[in-house]
């Protein structure tokens, strides 16, 4: 069985200021809302966040950018945080963006021991900017280096007490690959239940990549609505 906390403060406490965490989610589609939670209470600082996008200026990442716990984001989207903009054009914040497709293959690497790859993704862009191109065949291809870190912070829907999780829809977007790229996973899942109750055809990441868990409810807020009018 892995360890199974009832404490959101509690399963992040050894996350350490210059700590790398890898979070899932998309927007906020799939975030773990109350371990990001946990570590804005614990002010832990000098963070490296590797995610797809760093939330919004009121929910998700952007409470950890907004009490400036992140010092680098590696990501592919600045979306709608508008304090996201303000500390990359005041030089507070170090940004590292990255396709989306790249990224996601980063952390897919990372997390099956592939040290790089090559991609033409980039190619003649600044992304390629002093890193090394290659040509095979007719195509040059940029190469890129894999994504690990000391924690993986992920969301599922119900995971089981030796840690297989399953994710719900579009929840399976980037928290599945960093589940693997974590040194220590630790998942947030909406249902815990007792090993051997999830079917193993429905199992999206085995218990070998968790080693942590803990039940919580989420508020699940959309980034933006947008609504017709009555007429």
């Amino acid at each position: 069985m892995k360890t199974i906390h009832t404490s959101f403060s509690e399963a992040v406490n050894d996350i350490k200021d210059g700590s790398t965490i890898m979070v899932g989610g998309f927007g906020l589609v799939g975030i773990p809302e109350n371990l990001i939670l946990a570590l804005v209470d614990s002010q832990v600082k000098h963070l490296t966040v590797i995610s797809n996008n760093c939330g919004v200026d009121d929910w998700g990442l952007g409470l950890l950018l907004k009490n400036k716990q992140i010092d680098k984001m590696i990501g592919s989207y600045v979306g709608e945080n508008k304090e996201f903009e303000r500390q990359v054009l005041s030089g507070e914040l170090e940004v590292e963006l990255t396709p989306q497709g790249t990224l996601a293959e980063r952390i897919r690497a990372g997390g099956a021991g592939i040290p790089a790859f090559y991609t033409p993704a980039g190619v003649g862009t600044p992304i390629a900017e002093g890193g090394e191109v290659r040509t095979f065949g007719d195509k040059e291809y940029l190469l890129q280096t894999a994504l690990k870190a000391d924690f993986s912070l992920v969301r599922a829907a119900v995971g089981d007490k030796d840690g297989n999780l399953v994710y719900n829809k579009t929840a399976q977007n980037f928290n599945p690959m960093m589940a693997a790229a974590g040194n220590v996973t630790i998942a947030e899942v909406e249902q815990l239940v007792e090993t051997g109750s999830i079917d193993p055809d429905h199992v999206h990441t085995p218990g070998i990549y968790v080693q942590r868990l803990i039940e919580g409810k989420q508020e699940k807020k959309i980034e933006r609505m947008t609504v017709r009018q009555e007429a």
